[in-house]
């Protein structure tokens, strides 16, 4: 069965740093997504996938992005920034980073992260910029701009101080 032409299937690299501090002994971040459209299950502890000398990298299957209209303006925005991001939300789970939503969104990104979640940004995998170019173009209708407080300044004499 075909997926959604609004979901596309995504998998999350997420890197695990061992530290030398004495206060954590190791650091998880996203470190990358790619497109997942090997249809292989879903990989809830996530498989290892490189193994470093500070640490691991391992690989999470069956992730959904999903376009929602309510969100064109966070598509929009993320699209025309300068380094446009993927944002993975992950938590802890048995002592390993688990990828639990992804997004596209700039604003739904930015969301999560002022709600406390850990959020991380990863470059935004290139395949997806025209699919969400597309969605943009269909359903993002910028707000018309409303006159400023001040904009009419220009025709206004101000009151003399004195």
């Amino acid at each position: 069965m075909d997926a959604p032409l609004n979901t596309r299937r995504m998998a999350v690299i997420m890197a695990r740093r061992v530290l030398t501090n004495r206060w954590a002994s190791e650091q998880w971040e996203a470190k990358g997504a790619v497109l997942d459209d090997t249809g292989e299950a879903a990989t809830p502890g996530g498989q290892l996938i490189v193994t470093h000398a500070d640490g691991e990298d391992y690989l999470f299957r069956g992730l959904t992005v999903k376009l929602e209209r309510e969100e064109a303006e966070g598509y929009y925005l993320n699209l025309t920034s300068d380094a446009p991001k993927f944002f993975v939300l992950w938590r802890m789970r048995e002592a390993r980073a688990t990828p639990e939503h992804v997004t596209v969104s700039y604003n739904e990104g930015t969301r999560w992260a002022d709600g406390g979640e850990q959020v991380d940004g990863v470059p935004l995998p290139l395949e997806l910029t025209p699919w969400m170019a597309d969605f943009v173009d269909r359903h993002y209708k910028p707000e018309p701009k409303k006159p400023g407080r001040y904009a009419s300044n220009k025709d206004r004499t101000l009151p003399d101080p004195g």
